[in-house]
């Protein structure tokens, strides 16, 4: 398989729409309405938000999101993978590994010491996936608590 991973700038609107389609076919989410251009633009232009994608041609396969957290606890940050997402037809060749690799990259580049990601216990799916690319399993349980509306 040979795909090219690209970071997406403010000028990559469209394949940044591709991949929030493809996050919400391979996530199944129901009733998802993606945001107008021009917020998305601005996710694009936000330092602190990073966006990875996998390209066979023109047609976004994979990618995966993140955040910047600057830490207190030392002088660097760290990156918190929010989503990865690799198109049903181009799963288990890789790709997903590439995302990772890119990210690490990303991650030395800038001097961040890590970088982490949260994944369901019931998703036994990403669990193998990130323990089978050397990611190392907390014990953690996470709180949700809705903030509006």
């Amino acid at each position: 398989m040979n795909t090219a991973i690209k970071q997406l700038s403010a000028d990559d609107v469209e394949p940044f729409k591709q991949l929030l389609l493809l996050f919400e076919e391979v996530f199944e989410m129901k009733d998802h309405q993606i945001p107008d251009d021009t917020y998305l633009q601005q996710l694009l232009d936000n330092e602190g938000f990073l966006v990875l994608v996998a390209l066979d041609g023109d047609d976004v396969v994979a990618g995966l999101t993140a955040h910047t957290i600057p830490s207190y606890y030392y002088t660097s940050s760290e990156m918190y993978l929010y989503d990865l997402a690799v198109k049903s037809e181009f799963q288990r060749k890789g790709i997903g590994t590439q995302l990772l690799e890119a990210l690490k990259d990303y991650c030395r580049e800038k001097g961040y010491k890590e970088f982490f990601v949260q994944a369901d216990e019931a998703d036994t799916h990403a669990l193998e996936f990130y323990r089978s690319t050397g990611g190392t399993p907390e014990k953690v349980v996470h709180f949700y608590y809705p903030a509006g509306k």
